[in-house]
């Protein structure tokens, strides 16, 4: 039999969606894809040649286990010139994707029974990573006529002896909105009883007609988890780093040496490239999302899916549904298999998503705007 780690961890449903939409691909259907989070960039060239450089090179072995040294160099200078922040370049572990980088921060900072406090929607993994350690996930409700911000006194009725950490994510999956300065300042306070604020950046730099924060502005109470997935089209590089307290980086080391050794050796001169030559397509790329963005709000209210507050992060909309259905994984399967369209279910990120459905704009105009017009003509369809 299994063990029951294994047995109890939930699915991520969005993958579910997105097999389920591959293979009705497979069996012939045009299906639009509006549920993965995932760049459909190409990686800049420059990063490609960097890491085809070092292969030519030779840099095909191990690196130090916290990653290489001039990618944490270049990681540390980019925090001091976008947030006027330092890092010192000891202080960063390179890792393979973020996720990596979650279960080793979780694994060192919790002991059995330890609480980490999250919002609710918030993304999927979240708690089922926090469980996978032996923590426990505290929630706390968002809402959506507040842009799903925390409520700082909400956070702080939820505190206990066993809280161990807040995490927030701005810009957050799945909602597409950030953290207001003045929200981030309260809950970094609450840090200065004895907790530690998560913060997963992974999304910074994907911002529109705002500006992000880093935790790090705030508190040095911090975790801050961020990578190259999402803002450098690289998903498949699985390319991450952690931002840790001084006193928690040996441990993490540690795990990291047993766990998974090293990232990628090219691949970390890859994302040296990222940070110092990619500036011009990151910054094309922004301005292709921000226009999907734009063309994609007014359709969907248009259609009857209600967004209360506009989003200004990342590259997704959750939207209200309640107008069609209360199920939203139902639904999610239903427009999947009426309207061929692919969108993720709100329930995927908690109890306070149900009834919500995560649209994600990463995918062209073209299809976007196929996919909102086979999506009115259902919903039209299914009123009469």
């Amino acid at each position: 039999m299994p063990a029951e780690r294994g047995e109890r961890i939930p699915p991520f449903i969005v993958m579910e969606v997105l097999e389920k939409a591959i293979q009705m691909g497979r069996e012939g259907h045009d299906v639009i894809h509006m549920e993965v989070g995932e760049p459909d960039f190409d990686t800049p060239l420059c990063v490609k040649e960097a890491a085809w450089r070092a292969m030519q090179e030779g840099e095909t072995h191990y690196t130090h286990s916290l990653g290489l040294h001039e990618l944490r160099e270049a990681i540390s200078l980019h925090y001091r010139d976008k947030y006027a922040v330092e890092v010192d370049p000891e202080r960063v572990i390179v890792t393979s994707g973020s996720s990596p980088a979650m279960l080793l921060l979780f694994a060192a900072l919790l002991d059995p029974g330890d609480e980490v406090i999250l919002s609710n929607p918030c993304y999927a993994c979240y708690p089922n990573i926090v469980e996978f350690v032996d923590g426990v996930p505290v929630e706390v409700p968002v809402f959506e006529e507040e842009g799903f911000q925390y409520r700082p006194r909400d956070i702080e009725r939820r505190l206990g002896s066993r809280t161990r950490a807040v995490i927030i994510n701005s810009p957050s999956n799945p909602t597409g909105n950030l953290l207001e300065p003045e929200v981030m300042e309260e809950i970094a306070a609450l840090a200065e009883r004895g907790l530690y604020v998560v913060s997963d950046e992974i999304y910074h730099g994907l911002v529109y007609e705002r500006k992000e924060h880093s935790i790090l502005e705030f508190t040095d109470r911090a975790f801050v988890i961020n990578g190259f997935s999402k803002l450098y089209a690289m998903t498949g590089w699985r390319l991450g780093y952690l931002i840790a307290p001084e006193e928690f980086v040996r441990p993490i080391q540690k795990m990291q040496q047993n766990l998974f050794i090293s990232a990628n050796s090219f691949v970390q001169r890859g994302g040296i490239a990222a940070l110092t030559e990619a500036g011009e397509e990151v910054a094309a790329m922004v301005r292709t999302y921000d226009e999907r963005r734009r063309f994609l709000l007014p359709r969907l209210r248009e259609i009857g899916f209600g967004v209360a507050v506009e989003p200004h992060g990342a590259f997704y909309i959750l939207a209200n549904a309640r107008a069609f259905a209360d199920d939203s994984y139902a639904f999610a399967l239903e427009l999947l298999e009426k309207a061929h369209v692919a969108v993720t279910p709100g329930i995927d990120f908690g109890s306070g998503a149900e009834g919500f459905i995560r649209f994600s704009y990463a995918n062209n105009l073209e299809n976007l705007a196929e996919g909102v017009r086979r999506l009115g003509e259902y919903l039209e369809a299914r009123r009469r």
